[in-house]
């Protein structure tokens, strides 16, 4: 299968207030696909909308960094990290394979960024 055959990764973004845009951004900029959940309590929507979308992994962004990835685990059977503040927490959850990374408030392009780039290295790994 070529690069322009590969089906596109996707990513959803919840945040508990309504905000995402610059993580979006550093997603789509990276090649991936974003889907940011709209308005507040995002977060506690990114295992369902993860699941209508097909997405390959989803970041949620609430003030304790987990509400939002624990529901997912609970509701869908996520392998969750969760309570991050760092990009590079974020990029090693990726490594180690997990589905739902949650986040305190850390709506950053560098996030979506390198996150969107870490999941395309570990898909091309294991295309």
């Amino acid at each position: 299968m070529s690069q322009d055959e590969a089906p596109q990764l996707t990513i959803v973004v919840g945040h508990r207030l309504g905000k995402g845009q610059e993580v979006a951004r550093g997603i789509e900029e990276a090649g991936v696909r974003a889907v940011l959940i709209p308005g507040p309590a995002g977060d506690m929507r990114v295992g369902d909308v993860m699941a209508e979308e097909e997405a390959d992994l989803g970041i949620s962004f609430c003030g304790s960094g987990g509400a939002g990835a624990v529901t997912a685990k609970s509701k869908y059977g996520h392998d969750i990290e969760f309570g991050m503040r760092s990009v590079d927490a974020g990029v090693t959850a990726v490594q180690a394979g997990k589905t739902v990374l949650g986040f305190g408030f850390l709506d950053t392009y560098e996030l979506g960024h390198r996150i969107a780039t870490e999941l395309v290295r570990r898909a091309g790994a294991h295309a």
